[in-house]
C-alpha cells in the first residue's frame, strides 16, 4: 500500500514539472485516492483527470475517463496524448467536447488547447439556436443535431463538418434532414450548406447548390425557400426572393413568381429604422399579366411609402403614401379578400408641432374611390398644399369659467370625377377659413352640468357652382354656430353579491345645435366634409347605460355600455339643402350614424342604438342598429362577434346590413339593399404544436352568392408541421379563382410552400 502511494506521489511531481510553464494542470480521476493538483498561469486554469498517466518525453499519456477542463472548454476520452510543446491534446474512444452550447462527440480527434482548434472523426454534435419569435415562423425549442464523417473545429465559433447531416428533429429518427458534402456553422450565426439536399423521411425532395440557415435571433441575408403553389386562373405558380439584411435597422425583399397560365409579378418591401425615433417602410407590387384568353389582360402596380419621424424642437414628420393603378389590378390580385375589395386609395403627408396649447400642422392630402370596373368610374379629392393653426380651450382668466380656441387653415383644393359629364375643378382652388370658438362649461351641483359653446366661421372658396356648372368667381360662406350640452343627473344603483360589487349607471344626455349663414348650398363644391356644413336647428337626446364589475380589490371593468339616441329637427328642409329624390349627405346626418338614410326632408333622424358587451377574456359583442320611424323599419344594423369558448379555438362574426336609398343618380350596380356576413371560425394557429384549423367565409345574402371561403388544416411535430389551405375568390366578373396552397414548415427554418398567413376577418 505504501509503495503505490509513493509511486503515485512520484507521478504527480514528474507530470508537475513537465507543466512548470504551462496553464495546464495534471489531477488523479479518483479525488478521494488522488488529490486534484492546479497551476495558475496568467488568467487561465486547466485541469487534468486519469485512472492511469504516465509521461514519455514531451508526451503526456492518460488512460480511463480521461477529463480534462480548460477556461470554459472541457474534453473527455478513453485515451489521450498530450504533446507538451505544442499543446495539443489527441483523443480515442468515446470522446466528448463541450463549450458554452456547443456539444460533440466522436470516436477520435486532435485540439489544440492555446488556438481552440480542432479535428474529429465520426462526430455527432448539437448546437443550441436562438431564434427571434415570428408569426410567419414555426420556433422549436431542439437544438441543431448534425453527424459528420469530419468535423473540423476552424475558431471558438466556427466549425466546418464534411460528410453530414443537419436537422433539429431527434437525432434516432429525423423526419427531415439536410445532407451535405460540406457545410460550415457560424455559433449563433447562421449554417452555411453546400451542395446539398433536402430530405423528408430520408427521401431527397430538393437539391440546394449553396444554402444558409439561421443559427441566431439576429437575421441573416440569402435567397428565401422558394415558392411553390396552383391557382386556377394563375396555373402552376414558382418563385423565390432574396432576403438582405446588412444592418439591425435595415431590410430588404425582392422577390418575383412565375405564373405558368399569366405572366409574372414581382415584389419589393424596404424596411429601415435608422434611428430609434423614425421608421421608413416601403413597398411595391406588380403583375405582368398577359391575360387568359378572350380577355383582356389585369396587369398593373400598387406601392405603398409609410414614414414616421420625431424631428427636434418637437416636429413630428408624418406620410403615408399608397399609389394604385386600377380598381381591376387589386380586385384580381388582392392575396386576401379584405385586401381585393377595398376601393379607397389615401395618401397622407404633415409636419406638425404642438406647443403651449397651439398645433401647427402642413400637410398635403388625397383620397380616390374608385366606382366602377367596366367603366372603370372614380372620385378624386386632393388637399394640397395646406398650413394649419389650432388651439386647444384655454381659458386667460382663473375665475371666470371660459375658454377660448380657434382653428384656422389656408390650402388648395382640387376634385376630379372620372364618370360621363364629371365635374373637373381648377388644379388649385383656393379656401380659407378661419373658426375662433367661445366654451363656458357651467355647474350647479352633482346633478346638472350645462356648457354652452359659440364658433363663428368664416370660409373663403375660389371657385362655385351655379346651377351645376362650374365658375371662376370667389364664394364667402359664414355662419354662427351655437350649442349647448346638458347632462341632466346620472342615476346609478349598487349591489353585492358576496366578495363581487355591481354598479348600473344611467346617463341621460341632451344636446341643442343651432347653425345659419349656409345660403345656397348647391354653390358649394364637395371637396371634403367642411362642404357638408349646413344650416340646422337640432336637438339630439338619448341616453347610455352601463353596468360595471368589481370583484375584490380589482380595477372595476365596464362589461355592458349601451347607448340609444336620436335627433328632432326643427328645420327639416336644412335652410333649402335637401334635394328630394337623391341621397343627401350632410354634416346634421352623419354626426348621428354613419349611414345615409335621407331622400327627402326629415324631422326626424333614425333611433341609432350602439350595444357593446365586452367583459374581456373569452366574449367581445357590439351590436348596431337604425330604426327609421319615418320607414317603420330597421334601416341599417351592423354585428361583431368574438368568442373564444375555449383556449384555442375562437369564432368570429361580421354581419353589416343596409337599406340603400335608390335614386335617379345612383350607380346601375347599386343594389337596393346590401348585406355583407363574414365568419371565422378556428382552433389553434399555423405554427402551433399539434392539429390547426381554420375555416371562414364572406356572404352576400342580397346577392345569395359566396363571395370568399377559405379552409386550412394543418399539424406540427416537434420539428416540423404540414399545412394545406383551399381559398376561392367570387368577384363578379373580375375574378372567380380557386387557390389551392401547401406549405412544408421546417422549425427554426423557414417553410417551402406558398402557404403564409390566415385570412383575417375585421
Amino acid at each position: 500500500m505504501g509503495r503505490q502511494i509513493l509511486r503515485r506521489i512520484r507521478s504527480h511531481a514528474a507530470i508537475l514539472a513537465i507543466f512548470v510553464t504551462s496553464p495546464i494542470v495534471l489531477a488523479g480521476a479518483d479525488v478521494a485516492s488522488r488529490p486534484q493538483q492546479k497551476l495558475t498561469a496568467g488568467r487561465s486554469v486547466a485541469t487534468h483527470e486519469a485512472d492511469q498517466q504516465r509521461r514519455e518525453g514531451n508526451i503526456v499519456y492518460a488512460d480511463g475517463h480521461v477529463d480534462v477542463t480548460y477556461e470554459d472548454t472541457r474534453l473527455q476520452a478513453d485515451h489521450i496524448l498530450f504533446h507538451d510543446d505544442t499543446k495539443i491534446i489527441e483523443a480515442h474512444g468515446h470522446i466528448q467536447f463541450d463549450r458554452d452550447i456547443q456539444h460533440l462527440e466522436a470516436d477520435e480527434g486532435r485540439y489544440e488547447l492555446l488556438s481552440g482548434r480542432g479535428f474529429f472523426r465520426n462526430a455527432r454534435g448539437s448546437f443550441r439556436l436562438q431564434r427571434r419569435p415570428n408569426a410567419t415562423l414555426f420556433i422549436s425549442p431542439n437544438p441543431l443535431y448534425f453527424e459528420a464523417v469530419e468535423a473540423y473545429r476552424l475558431d471558438e465559433s466556427t466549425w466546418e463538418v464534411h460528410n453530414a447531416t443537419l436537422t433539429v428533429c431527434k437525432p434516432d429518427r429525423p423526419t427531415w434532414k439536410f445532407h451535405a458534402p460540406k457545410a460550415t456553422i457560424h455559433i449563433e450565426k447562421n449554417i452555411q450548406l453546400h451542395g446539398a439536399d433536402f430530405r423528408l423521411f430520408s427521401v431527397p425532395v430538393i437539391y440546394l447548390p449553396y444554402a444558409t440557415m439561421p443559427a441566431e435571433k439576429e437575421r441573416e441575408s440569402g435567397f428565401l425557400i422558394p415558392d411553390v403553389g396552383k391557382s386556377s386562373t394563375k396555373g402552376t405558380i414558382f418563385g423565390d426572393a432574396f432576403y438582405w439584411a446588412p444592418t439591425e435597422w435595415m431590410d430588404a425583399l425582392v422577390g418575383m413568381q412565375y405564373w405558368s397560365r399569366r405572366g409574372y409579378s414581382q415584389r419589393e418591401r424596404l424596411r429601415m429604422q435608422p434611428w430609434e425615433n423614425v421608421k421608413l417602410e416601403v413597398s411595391y407590387f406588380a403583375v405582368n399579366d398577359r391575360g387568359l384568353p378572350g380577355q383582356p389582360p389585369e396587369g398593373g402596380n400598387e406601392y405603398h411609402i409609410g414614414l414616421d419621424a420625431l424631428l427636434p424642437q418637437g416636429w413630428r414628420a408624418v406620410a403615408d403614401l399608397n399609389g394604385l393603378s386600377s380598381l381591376t389590378f387589386r380586385l384580381a390580385w388582392g392575396e386576401t379578400f379584405s385586401e381585393a375589395v377595398i376601393s379607397e386609395v389615401q395618401n397622407t403627408v404633415f409636419l406638425a408641432n404642438n406647443f403651449r396649447g397651439f398645433s401647427l400642422e402642413f400637410a398635403a392630402l388625397s383620397y380616390k374611390n374608385f366606382l366602377s370596373t367596366s367603366p372603370e368610374t372614380s372620385v378624386f379629392l386632393r388637399t394640397a398644399p395646406e398650413v394649419r393653426l389650432s388651439s386647444v380651450p384655454q381659458a386667460p382668466w382663473a375665475r371666470w369659467p371660459l375658454y377660448f380656441s380657434f382653428d384656422a387653415f389656408a390650402d388648395a383644393v382640387h376634385r376630379a370625377e372620372d364618370v360621363p359629364a364629371g365635374l373637373q375643378t381648377a388644379a388649385l382652388v383656393q379656401r380659407t377659413e378661419l373658426a375662433p370658438s367661445v366654451t363656458m362649461p357651467l355647474r350647479w351641483g352633482p346633478w346638472l352640468g350645462v356648457t354652452p359653446s359659440f364658433t363663428l366661421r368664416s370660409t373663403r372658396y375660389g371657385e362655385q357652382l351655379q346651377n351645376g356648372a362650374l365658375l371662376d368667381q370667389s364664394l364667402v360662406r359664414t355662419t354662427e354656430e351655437f350649442s349647448v350640452d346638458l347632462r341632466p343627473p346620472a342615476f346609478d344603483r349598487i349591489w353585492d353579491d358576496g366578495d363581487t360589487k355591481w354598479k348600473h349607471v344611467i346617463e341621460p344626455q341632451v344636446v341643442y345645435r343651432l347653425v345659419n349663414g349656409v345660403n345656397q348650398f348647391d354653390r358649394f363644391i364637395r371637396f371634403d366634409e367642411d362642404e357638408t356644413l349646413t344650416n340646422t336647428n337640432e336637438v339630439e337626446y338619448g341616453f347610455t347605460q352601463r353596468l360595471f364589475r368589481k370583484t375584490g380589490s380589482e380595477d372595476a371593468e365596464e362589461l355592458v355600455s349601451w347607448r340609444i339616441v336620436q335627433k328632432y329637427y326643427f328645420d327639416p328642409t336644412f335652410g333649402g339643402a335637401i334635394v328630394a329624390g337623391e341621397r343627401n349627405v350632410l354634416q346634421a346626418f352623419d354626426s348621428i350614424t354613419p349611414f345615409a338614410f335621407a331622400d327627402t326632408t326629415r324631422s326626424y333622424s333614425p333611433i341609432v342604438s350602439d350595444l357593446r358587451i365586452t367583459p374581456g377574456g373569452r366574449y367581445d359583442a357590439q351590436l348596431l342598429m337604425d330604426y327609421d320611424p319615418r320607414r317603420k323599419q330597421l334601416t341599417a344594423a351592423g354585428t361583431l362577434l368574438k368568442v373564444r369558448p375555449y383556449r384555442q379555438s375562437f369564432v368570429t362574426l361580421a354581419d353589416f346590413s343596409a337599406v340603400n336609398l335608390k335614386t335617379p343618380s345612383s350607380p346601375p350596380n347599386l343594389a337596393p339593399r346590401s348585406n355583407q356576413l363574414r365568419a371565422l371560425v378556428g382552433y389553434g394557429e399555423l405554427n402551433r404544436r399539434g392539429w390547426n384549423a381554420s375555416f371562414g367565409f364572406s356572404y352576400d345574402v342580397t346577392q345569395s352568392t359566396f363571395q370568399n371561403q377559405v379552409a386550412q388544416i394543418s399539424y406540427n411535430g416537434s420539428c416540423c408541421g404540414l399545412g394545406f389551405e383551399f381559398i376561392r375568390f367570387s368577384l363578379g366578373s373580375v375574378r372567380v379563382e380557386n387557390q389551392y396552397k401547401v406549405v412544408l414548415m421546417i422549425a427554426n427554418i423557414g417553410s417551402v410552400g406558398n402557404l403564409r398567413r390566415q385570412e383575417k376577418v375585421f
